[in-house]
C-alpha cells in the first residue's frame, strides 16, 4: 500500500476492481469490431470510417459534456453511461450471431458508443479526484487508472485474437456486455460525498469559463496541444493494424491480437512505471519525458512504417505503446495537479477531445491515404511528423521554463 497509495481509499478500490473487469471486455470487443468490419469489407477506408464514428462524437460533443459533468452526480452518471455501453455490446452480439452485420450497421453502432463515450469518459476521469481520500494520492490514482486501461489492452486483444480465430466475434461482443455488471456494481457501491452546490453560471458562460482555464494556464496549454497533435499522428496506426496483420504478414486474427497486444505490453510498461514513480511536475522531468516520449513514439512508427518483417514488428509496437501512453497519461497528470477543482470536470472534458475526439481525424485521413499512397507510406509520413512535433515540443518546454526562472 506504500507503494500505491491510492489502494488505501475504499471508494478507488472499488473503482479499481470493477474497471479490472470492464476493461477486458472492452479491449476485446474494439479488436472484435475492427476485425469484423475488415473482414466484411476488405477496405481500409471502411476500417477508417469505423475508427472515425467511434471516436468523432468525443470531439463534436464531449467539451460540451464537460460542462454538464461540473454539475451532476458524476457516481449516477457513470451508472448511466456503463448501462447503455452494455446494451451497445448486446446489440453487437446480436448482430454477430445471427451473422446480420453489415460495415454500414457496425459503423453506425461505433457512433453510438462514441456519443456515450463522450459524456462517460471526462466524467470518469474526474470522478477519480472524488475517490480518494488524500489529494497527495490523486497522482497515484492517475498512473494506477492507466495502468488498468493499458494493462486490459495488453490481455484484451490477446483473447480476442484467440476467441475470434476459434469462434467469431460474437463471443467477444458477449463477453464485454456480461463484463459491464462488474462495473455497475462497483459503481452501485462508492459512496462519494456530494460536491458543494456552486453559483448558477449559463452553460455557454460555463464553457467559456472552462476553455480560458484550460488554455489561459501554460502548464495546462502545452500539454492539451501535444496530445492533439500526437493523437492525430499517431494513435491511427492501430485502425491500420488487420491490414499489416493479414495482407503484409500473410496471418490472421491472431497475429492482429499479438500485434495490438505487443503495443499493449509496452503501454502496460508505461503505466506501471507511471504508477509507481515518486514525483510528479517540472522539479521531477515529468514533462521532459512527456517531449520524449514524443520523439520516441514518432521515431518507432516511422520504423515500422518499414518493418520488414513480423518479428521485427513486435519489439517496435512495443516501444510505440510505451511512448504513446507515455506521453498521455503523463500530460495527464501534469494537467490534473495543476487544474482548479472548479473546473475539473471541463478540462478532462477538453482532454478527451485532445485525445480521443482529434483521433478519428487521424483515422480518416491515414485511411484514405493509404488507400492512394500506401498503408506504410501513409504511417511513415505520420511518424516523421510525430517527430516534428517533438522537437517543437521541446523547444516549448525551454521557451517555458526560461520565463519561470
Amino acid at each position: 500500500m506504500k507503494a500505491l497509495p491510492a489502494l488505501r481509499s475504499r471508494n478507488f478500490r472499488l473503482f479499481f476492481v470493477g474497471q479490472l473487469i470492464s476493461l477486458v471486455g472492452t479491449w476485446m470487443q474494439q479488436i472484435a469490431m475492427i476485425w469484423l468490419a475488415y473482414r466484411l469489407s476488405g477496405s481500409t477506408t471502411v476500417l477508417g470510417l469505423v475508427g472515425f464514428a467511434s471516436q468523432i462524437p468525443i470531439l463534436l460533443f464531449s467539451t460540451v459534456a464537460g460542462v454538464w459533468n461540473d454539475r451532476v452526480d458524476r457516481r449516477r452518471l457513470l451508472l448511466w453511461t456503463q448501462f447503455l455501453s452494455m446494451l451497445q455490446a448486446l446489440a453487437l452480439f446480436g448482430l454477430a450471431a445471427t451473422d446480420s452485420a453489415t460495415p454500414a450497421l457496425l459503423v453506425a453502432l461505433a457512433f453510438l458508443l462514441g456519443c456515450i463515450n463522450a459524456v462517460d469518459l471526462p466524467a470518469r476521469q474526474a470522478f477519480i479526484a472524488q475517490l480518494v481520500q488524500a489529494k497527495a494520492d490523486l497522482a497515484n490514482a492517475i498512473g494506477l487508472n492507466s495502468l488498468l486501461m493499458n494493462g486490459s489492452r495488453f490481455i484484451g486483444p490477446t483473447l480476442a485474437g484467440l476467441l475470434v480465430a476459434g469462434v467469431g466475434e460474437a463471443a467477444c461482443f458477449l463477453l464485454n456486455a456480461l463484463s459491464y455488471l462488474g462495473v455497475l456494481a462497483a459503481l452501485a457501491a462508492i459512496r462519494v460525498e456530494r460536491s458543494p452546490p456552486r453559483r448558477p453560471q449559463h452553460p455557454l458562460a460555463a464553457l467559456r469559463a472552462g476553455l480560458a482555464h484550460a488554455f489561459g494556464e501554460p502548464r495546462i496549454r502545452l500539454p492539451l496541444l501535444m496530445v492533439a497533435g500526437f493523437s492525430f499522428l499517431v494513435t491511427p496506426y492501430a485502425v491500420m493494424m488487420p491490414v499489416f496483420a493479414r495482407d503484409l504478414f500473410l496471418g490472421d486474427a491472431s497475429t492482429y491480437g499479438n500485434l495490438i497486444g505487443s503495443a499493449g505490453a509496452g503501454s502496460l510498461c508505461a503505466a506501471l512505471f507511471l504508477a509507481l514513480r515518486g514525483g510528479l511536475g517540472k522539479g521531477h522531468g515529468l514533462d521532459r519525458l512527456v517531449a520524449g516520449a514524443a520523439l520516441g513514439g514518432g521515431a518507432a512508427l516511422a520504423c515500422f512504417a518499414l518493418v520488414p518483417a513480423l518479428p521485427w514488428a513486435y519489439p517496435l509496437l512495443t516501444l510505440l505503446g510505451f511512448a504513446t501512453i507515455l506521453m498521455v497519461a503523463g500530460s495527464n497528470t501534469l494537467i490534473q495537479t495543476v487544474v482548479e477543482d472548479e473546473y475539473r470536470g471541463r478540462v478532462m472534458a477538453i482532454f478527451s477531445t485532445a485525445f480521443l475526439g482529434i483521433a478519428p481525424l487521424g483515422s480518416l485521413t491515414v485511411g484514405a491515404l493509404a488507400e492512394r499512397i500506401g498503408v506504410r507510406q501513409s504511417l511513415l509520413g505520420c511518424g516523421l511528423l510525430a517527430l516534428l512535433l517533438g522537437i517543437a515540443y521541446f523547444g516549448q518546454l525551454k521557451k517555458q521554463q526560461g520565463r519561470g526562472g
